[in-house]
């Protein structure tokens, strides 16, 4: 099985049509099995998707030596054809807590030497930091990884969260090939402005978020009890009766699914997957049940009339909360 292609923007490579987030299975969404991770990684490159995305802080290292291990027990023929996508420069300490961002050049070289030791692999495919460092211009901090792709141990330069304005100075310094960025159903903000510039400068989208951290899954319900560590506990969609408003929203959605004779997820990514060829969104599964359910959106086609049944059901601004908790959202391009 192999999954159709697209181009993370003008300048970056040719990647698979749906990639693999791998966060979840390491950090902030609570236990998870590393056998069952890791296979599910394997079931991933098997069925054809080549983008793995991880960040260096999450769980401090331990999905970059995860992912490392998938590749070094995976077939030789599929691990080549694996592309990696790492973010970097989120500050941690030993308890899990979060202290701002580091975008300074010799940061930037820094946390690619770790990555790159921690994945096992001779280059990191697209680099990119996971937000922008307001104590340093972003020309800086691109200019840093733009060194990188000269000396060959970064291929193509991405961006995450950052603004319309930050994406054109980033621009103008050196190609970018996408934007990380979540975009869903209920996360529309990008459409704005963020959108019509990447389009405008040839840089692509790498959708995360496309099922809100298992929100418009189909699979979440109200009486789900959260484990230690999971993020979405203090999440302010997932709060109190900004929760039961956001799955009554889900349940509009499934009636669309119904008639469609697909799941909730399946129309959520191949919603995504509708919004232009430049989008890739990432499905951030961590079992290889979850990964063939989301791989079922590939062959899913959405019509005029289903578009609209979708829009129906789920308007635009139509989720309630914020999609991170207040202290958080200074530090993201949109505004929710």
């Amino acid at each position: 099985m192999t999954t159709h292609t697209r181009s993370l923007g003008s300048t970056g490579p040719q990647v698979s049509a749906l990639g693999l987030g791998c966060m979840g299975m390491s950090a902030l969404y609570g236990e998870a099995d590393r056998t069952e991770s890791i296979a599910t990684v394997h079931a991933a490159l098997d069925a054809g998707v080549t983008l793995l995305d991880t960040g260096d802080f999450y769980a401090m290292g331990h999905n970059e030596m995860l992912i490392g291990e998938a590749l070094r027990t995976a077939p030789a023929e599929l691990r080549e054809k694996a592309l990696t996508s790492v973010k970097f420069g989120a500050l941690r300490d030993p308890d899990g807590g979060w202290n701002a961002y580091d975008g300074r050049p010799a940061a930037v070289k820094n946390f690619a030497a770790y990555s790159l030791q921690r994945l096992g692999v001779d280059h990191i495919d697209v680099y990119r930091i996971a937000r922008v460092d307001p104590d340093v211009p972003i020309e800086e901090t691109v200019g840093a990884i733009a060194e990188l792709v000269e000396k060959g141990h970064v291929r193509h330069i991405g961006l995450s969260e950052a603004g319309a304005a930050d994406i054109r100075r980033a621009a103008a310094t050196a190609p970018i090939s996408d934007l990380q960025i979540e975009y869903a159903i209920i996360t529309r903000d990008i459409e704005r402005e963020i959108l019509p510039t990447t389009r405008e400068l040839g840089i692509g989208i790498t959708a995360y978020g496309v099922l809100s951290r298992g929100l418009i899954s189909g699979h979440f319900t109200r009486d789900r009890q959260f484990g230690a560590g999971d993020f979405r506990a203090f999440s302010p969609r997932f709060q109190g009766d900004n929760l039961q408003h956001n799955l009554d929203l889900v349940e509009a959605l499934r009636k669309v699914a119904d008639e469609k004779g697909v799941t909730v997820a399946q129309i959520a990514i191949a919603w995504v997957l509708s919004r232009g060829d430049d989008i890739v969104p990432l499905v951030g599964a961590r079992t290889r049940e979850r990964l063939a359910e989301s791989l079922g959106a590939l062959d899913v086609t959405l019509d005029a009339a289903d578009l609209a049944a979708i829009e129906e059901a789920v308007p635009a601004d139509a989720a309630a909360g914020t999609r991170y908790p207040a202290a958080q959202m200074s530090h993201l391009g949109t505004e929710h």
